[in-house]
């Protein structure tokens, strides 16, 4: 994938991340269709402050908390997405050498400070983080699935949207697919979020005029 592209991709990617702390849903550009990237689309993030109720003339400013979930969330998905393309390799966890599902995401997280995840999906899985709704997945959350097995053994990293980022398996490269399809459906398990708590509002400090 040229450098361009994949500066453009990143950029697009991570500009739906500023609505987050304002409560607004996030969404990856139109052009994200499984597999396929549409080129010459652009990226259309909706701005709406976050208000107090009527009766309450305060004014609502981000905290740390949602800053920092914001910044490490942005990280994540900024690695991940710059290794789009990068051949699947078991066991592989870089982008010279090439990818395994864990391996990615072991890469993408490696920069975050206080979340050290473990090798494997399964391990991911059983002692990392909380268990989250799917309709409640956020971007940098991570998704798993149990591929011709009745365990664990497939991991991903949940762009918005229903789309994530992965290795595949062999024969493939780290690309974006869809939780709609009716494979992932199928074997979809579990979801855990590693990234710092952060529910919207939560953590936003409330400065009164």
């Amino acid at each position: 994938m040229p450098p361009l592209f994949k500066t453009w991709l990143t950029l697009c990617l991570l500009l739906p991340l500023a609505a987050h702390a304002t409560n607004r849903e996030q969404r990856l550009p139109n052009g994200f269709t499984g597999y396929t990237v549409h080129y010459g689309t652009s990226a259309k993030v909706a701005h709406a402050p976050l208000r107090a109720k009527p009766s309450n003339a305060a004014k609502l400013k981000a905290g740390p908390t949602v800053a920092s979930a914001n910044k490490q969330s942005s990280a994540v998905l900024k690695r991940a997405v710059n290794a789009i393309g990068t051949p699947y390799r078991w066991g592989g966890s870089s982008p010279s050498k090439g990818f395994d599902c864990s391996g990615l995401v072991k890469y993408a997280f490696d920069d975050v400070a206080n979340v050290n995840l473990p090798r494997t999906s399964s391990a991911m899985a059983q002692g990392h983080g909380v268990k989250v709704a799917r309709e409640d997945l956020k971007p940098g959350d991570l998704i798993f699935f149990n591929i011709k097995s009745r365990r664990v053994n497939h991991v991903a990293i949940y762009l918005g949207n229903d789309r994530f980022i992965h290795a595949p398996r062999r024969g493939k490269r780290v690309s974006i697919d869809t939780l709609n399809k009716p494979y992932w459906k199928q074997h979809y398990v579990v979801a855990k979020r590693v990234l710092p708590k952060d529910t919207g509002t939560a953590g936003l400090q409330v400065v009164k005029r």
